[in-house]
C-alpha cells in the first residue's frame, strides 16, 4: 500500500510541483529534486527492491545525470531540467528509461513548438497583470523543459515497471 501511494500520488506530485514550478519561474528548487531521490529511497524499502535492482536504478540515474549534464553543458537544457531528467531515470531505471526519453523529447518539441508560436499572439491585456506570464510569453526567454519532463513521466509511468511493482503485479 505504500508503494502504491508514492508511486500513484508522491511521485506525480513533485513531478507535477517542478512543472509547475519551471513553468512560473524558469527554475527546478534543488528541494524538489532531493525530494525525488528520498522518496525513491523510501519506495526502494517498502517495496522491497532487491539491492541489485536499486543499483540499475542507480546507475541509470547516474546515466540520466551525465546525458543532462551534457545537454546542459551544451546549452540544451537547464540544470534543473538535467537533475529533473536524472531523477525520473532514477525512478524508471534502464527498463523504462528510452521510452521515457522518447515521450519526454516529443513533449518537449511540442511544448517548444506551442510557445514559439503562442509567442507571436499578443498576450490579452486581462493577462498582462501575471509576471510569470508575461516571463513565459517572452520571445526572449527559453522553454521551460521541466514541464514536458514531468509530462513525459506521466504519460508513461502506468506502463512502467515500478507502477506494477508498486501494485504488486
Amino acid at each position: 500500500m505504500a508503494a502504491e501511494l508514492l508511486v500513484i500520488i508522491v511521485l506525480p506530485a513533485l513531478l507535477a510541483l517542478a512543472a509547475g514550478w519551471d513553468l512560473a519561474s524558469f527554475t527546478i528548487p534543488n528541494t524538489l529534486q532531493a525530494a525525488l531521490v528520498a522518496v525513491f529511497v523510501v519506495f526502494v524499502f517498502v517495496a522491497g527492491m532487491t539491492p541489485a535492482a536499486a543499483g540499475w536504478h542507480l546507475l541509470a540515474g547516474s546515466l540520466g545525470l551525465a546525458v543532462g549534464f551534457g545537454l546542459f553543458a551544451l546549452g540544451y537544457v537547464g540544470g534543473g531540467d538535467a537533475k529533473l531528467f536524472a531523477c525520473v531515470a532514477l525512478w524508471l531505471g534502464f527498463h523504462d528509461l528510452a521510452s521515457y526519453a522518447l515521450v519526454a523529447s516529443l513533449t518537449g518539441g511540442a511544448l517548444t513548438l506551442t510557445l514559439l508560436a503562442v509567442r507571436h499572439v499578443p498576450l490579452p491585456a486581462v493577462l498582462t497583470g501575471q509576471r510569470w506570464l508575461l516571463k513565459l510569453h517572452d520571445e526572449r526567454t527559453g522553454i521551460p523543459y521541466g514541464a514536458a519532463l514531468a509530462a513525459g513521466a506521466f504519460f508513461i509511468l502506468p506502463q512502467t515497471e515500478i507502477f506494477r511493482l508498486a501494485a504488486g503485479i
